[in-house]
């Protein structure tokens, strides 16, 4: 085995988990792949900058480090801290552009596991208060500023409508 495969070997290997599924450091789904289409990948990570190859070294670089972070992070995963019978009096809304289009996904899910409940696709309700690391990372990730959050004077209730 030579060097270029073993470090395919390693980047490809099923480490961490997206939206229930396996996936190696490269956010690829864990399965098998043919030869031709790994190193044309890999070939493709050389012309992005992301990796580096001299002297029969292969490195990542600056770049492909960037990148590999920002990829980690829309995989973060917070835990559930609200009880299922929580009372749901918060309310946020939040209008994150297209091209930010993985990390609304990301955010969607993350309400979706704490409780919350679409009212419209970027209106949401649920229980409060949001976890401070969770509100930490999204201002971390520059997030916060697409998001607005509103505490309700009554909890919501599924189905119910007054004025």
């Amino acid at each position: 085995m030579n060097l270029g495969d073993k470090i395919l070997e390693i980047l490809l290997e099923p480490k961490l988990r997206y939206k229930g599924m396996p996936v190696s450091l490269l956010g690829l789904p864990a399965r098998n792949y043919k030869k031709r289409t790994l190193y044309n990948s890999l070939s493709n990570l050389k012309k992005e900058g992301y990796i580096l190859t001299a002297n029969d070294r292969t490195v990542i670089s600056k770049a492909g480090r960037k990148y590999l972070e920002r990829k980690m992070n829309t995989m973060r995963q917070f835990p559930v801290c609200f009880p299922k019978d929580a009372p749901k009096n918060l309310i946020v809304m939040y209008d994150i552009p297209q091209a930010k289009r993985a990390e609304r996904e990301w955010f969607r899910f993350q309400l979706i596991k704490f409780g919350y409940e679409m009212i419209q696709k970027s209106v949401w309700v649920g229980p409060s208060p949001l976890p401070k690391d969770f509100v930490d990372y999204l201002k971390r990730t520059h997030l916060e500023k697409y998001i607005r959050i509103l505490r309700l004077a009554k909890s919501y209730r599924t189905g119910s409508f007054s004025l």
